[in-house]
């Protein structure tokens, strides 16, 4: 059984990527006059500024997006920080663990997709142990399912991450 990326001779190549940019047809694009030079340099540079604008244009607007306030980071971090205390101490016999549990990793995982490229955060005190408390916490989930109790002693380290994590934004850490 030969593998789907196996090239034998008798295989036909196919194109890694697929091109999504089609070629304007001869009737579709305008001809210009050849009246000088300059007019068709003048052209060129036309839409050459076009293609580049096109291009460059998406990316600003995704880095741009990427970025996000101080505010912003504090105040949904106090949010993580709020949620993660009220789901570990929920009672193991409540029926909404594991719904709170599931609540929390989606929020966890947002969080950190959002904050962890932020180079300006990556030293922060408060980026740092909140990012340990979150693995902790989703580690133990993962591996042990959303009713499973955490430890006293995990629970502990994580109720003192998140106890550091809060003074450090308070101080702006």
């Amino acid at each position: 059984m030969a593998s789907p990326t196996l090239i034998t001779p008798t295989s036909k190549s196919t194109p890694l990527i697929k091109s999504r940019l089609t070629l304007p047809s001869a009737a579709a694009t305008p001809t210009p006059t050849p009246t000088t030079s300059s007019s068709n340099v003048q052209l060129r540079r036309r839409e050459l500024s076009t293609l580049v604008a096109t291009i460059l244009f998406p990316v600003t607007a995704v880095a741009a997006a990427w970025a996000s306030s101080d505010e912003e980071y504090v105040k949904e971090t106090a949010d993580m920080i709020g949620k993660v205390r009220s789901t570990i101490n929920m009672d193991k016999n409540d029926p909404n663990v594991a719904s709170a549990v599931a609540e929390l990793r989606d929020a966890s995982n947002t969080w950190v997709a959002k904050y962890r490229r932020e180079k300006a955060l990556l030293g922060r005190a408060s980026f740092r142990d909140m990012y340990s408390a979150l693995n902790a916490v989703s580690g133990h989930y993962i591996n042990f399912g959303p009713t499973s109790p955490i430890p006293a002693k995990r629970k502990a380290r994580i109720l003192e991450e998140m106890d550091t994590a809060e003074k450090a934004l308070l101080r702006g850490r």
